[in-house]
């Protein structure tokens, strides 16, 4: 409860945005110093699986609106290969050497229910920060950080409002008999974790997102949609699936883990317009209540795109990772960078690109200055706010280095300075050795020139020993003191 007493200090005074800003007795919000954030992150959707980046199969309108009408950003990267530190350094503001999770780590309690390594009530995240600030704070999708009950609840990790899943494994299903919404279950009448159902979760997710934009149209707040598509399985409603059954040519193939699907590469694609539509959706209700000029509208996916084959995937058929090496659970630039784009009307540049290197530790601070509570961010965070990047300002800070670790997958470590990119893979057997690319001259990383280069590894040897600090919970023998 300590990080709670920082805040009650500001909220016992019952100062409500609208009497600072001055919002209109109308259902409109005017010009504030506080906007709308609303966060949305698809799970597992590779850089090279919307439009607006280069794919020519799948349909995403209503994203590719976002950046045609904003920013484009095309070297952030992920907080790391996997779901839940990948959450975790998106709330927290650190990297995963410093990050409390760095690993999906799935634990069960006395009662049977599963979830994951809890965030611990000492960790300040950007919702809390923004509820500080007065912001209504609300997460529909999938958590990942600690069941409920656990210290590690959005409930009290800063969020309002949680409804979705509150467990990755519980995920796998989109048709599931319940989801959880704040402290209760909510039953699904016509679910039964089946391939098809009644009550499709992503439907359900939109729609409680529509009731909370209209819910607090006259008050800042921030809505964070962490999606699960398009994680297996896969799953669609029939009217969407047919956009693509037909068109999209089919293959047999040895499936593997999750629901089988008949139509894999369809049902895939149609995932993804799926929740395309809903984001439109959303943006539409913006437009209705007038707060569109004054709301920040993001998306970006938690890593790159799963395994070709497992549960009927095929990264390779979509080419969903572009021209980059490796996909999910991988430190390559395939299953760390990420799309992101952004738009905020009369703020960002309609149709604006940015190459500026940044990670997801970045979003933290980046959130709390568009709110104007940055200065109440933690001390110990890695990540730098680019609001200037954003708002196409001239002096942007950047990162001297990234750093990211995962103690899975072999063990591996990644550092980028500049354009060289130093990774180390299959340490759990014992290789330290350090691969050097220079992603301006190699994007797919094929090319290993660290014997050319023995003086930039040794500098990335040093940071990969420095930009971390040990964590008991999730160990790193072969670089742990």
């Amino acid at each position: 409860m300590k990080k709670y007493l920082l805040l009650v200090g500001i909220l016992s005074l019952g100062v409500t945005l609208g009497s600072l800003t001055g919002c209109s007795s109308g259902n409109q919000q005017e010009e504030v110093t506080s906007p709308n954030i609303i966060f949305i992150m698809a799970d597992d959707l590779g850089y090279n699986e919307l439009g607006c980046y280069g794919q020519e199969i799948i349909k995403t309108p209503s994203i590719d609106r976002i950046a045609t009408e904003g920013i484009r950003l095309t070297q952030v990267y992920s907080g790391s290969p996997v779901c839940a530190p990948s959450r975790c350094v998106l709330l927290t503001g650190k990297h995963t050497g410093n990050s409390y999770v760095r690993n999906n780590f799935e634990v069960k309690g006395g009662d049977g229910f599963w979830g994951q390594k809890p965030l611990a009530d000492s960790i300040i995240t950007i919702a809390e920060l923004l509820k500080s600030k007065g912001y209504a704070t609300a997460a529909m999708g999938k958590w990942g950080l600690g069941k409920t009950g656990s210290e590690g609840d959005p409930n009290r990790q800063g969020f309002d409002l949680f409804f979705g899943f509150n467990c990755q494994r519980h995920a796998h299903n989109h048709y599931p008999r319940f989801l959880i919404k704040n402290q209760d279950t909510v039953w699904l009448e016509g679910n039964n974790r089946e391939l098809s159902g009644e009550q499709y979760s992503q439907d359900l997710f939109i729609e409680e997102a529509l009731k909370f934009i209209k819910n607090n149209e006259t008050t800042p707040f921030f809505l964070y949609l962490p999606f699960i598509i398009p994680h297996l399985s896969i799953q669609v409603p029939e009217e969407s699936l047919e956009e693509y059954k037909g068109i999209i040519p089919e293959e047999d193939y040895v499936h593997r883990g999750y629901l089988k699907h008949p139509f894999p590469r369809a049902g895939y694609a149609a995932m993804i317009t799926h929740m395309d539509k809903g984001i439109g959706e959303i943006m539409a209700l913006l437009e209705e209540l007038n707060i569109e000029d004054n709301t920040l509208i993001i998306f970006t996916s938690d890593n790159g795109p799963t395994y070709d084959r497992i549960g009927g995937s095929d990264s390779e058929f979509f080419k969903s990772a572009g021209v980059f090496r490796g996909l999910k659970g991988s430190v390559y630039e395939g299953g760390i960078r990420v799309p992101f784009v952004a738009r905020w009307p009369g703020k960002i540049k309609s149709g604006t690109t940015s190459d500026l290197v940044c990670a997801f530790q970045d979003i933290l601070p980046t959130l709390s200055e568009v709110a104007g509570v940055s200065d109440k961010n933690p001390g110990d965070i890695d990540g730098i706010s680019f609001v200037s990047t954003l708002l196409g300002k001239d002096k942007q800070e950047e990162h001297e280095y990234l750093y990211m670790e995962f103690a899975a997958y072999g063990g591996q470590q990644m550092v980028r300075i500049g354009d060289w990119k130093g990774v180390r893979q299959n340490m759990f057997r014992d290789s330290l050795q350090i691969e050097l690319y220079n992603l301006a001259e190699d994007i797919g990383e094929q090319n290993d020139v660290s014997e050319q280069h023995p003086e930039i590894v040794e500098q990335i040897r040093k940071i990969m020993m420095e930009a971390r600090i040990p964590s008991k919970e999730f160990p790193f023998k072969q670089i742990d003191p």
